[in-house]
């Protein structure tokens, strides 16, 4: 079996992240864009993948926290040096020091 990119099946799989994405606007996560939840999942669920099965990235999808997805961003913004120098970021250093 060719190890195929994820990407290939970005467009068979927008019914289920369209689905995830409605689901977390139930809970009041409305600013989600379907780019930003498969950057997660590429960058996350998938990390590790090998051998591309259509039906482990659509559990992969449906298995996706709004915590999960929260804690991912919130780690990724910390990782911005930029927002390290900005004053947010050096009050809450100095809170923690």
């Amino acid at each position: 079996m060719e190890n195929y990119s994820v990407d290939v099946y970005r467009k068979y799989l927008r019914p289920f992240l369209k689905s995830k994405l409605e689901e977390f606007r139930l809970y009041g996560y409305d600013k989600m864009t379907e780019d930003e939840l498969w950057a997660f999942l590429k960058r996350k669920k998938w990390k590790k993948i090998e051998g591309v099965r259509v039906h482990r990235l659509v559990e992969g999808i449906m298995s996706v926290k709004v915590s999960d997805f929260m804690n991912y961003t919130t780690i990724e913004f910390m990782k911005d040096a930029k927002w390290l120098d900005s004053k947010e970021g050096q009050e809450i250093l100095k809170e923690l020091t």
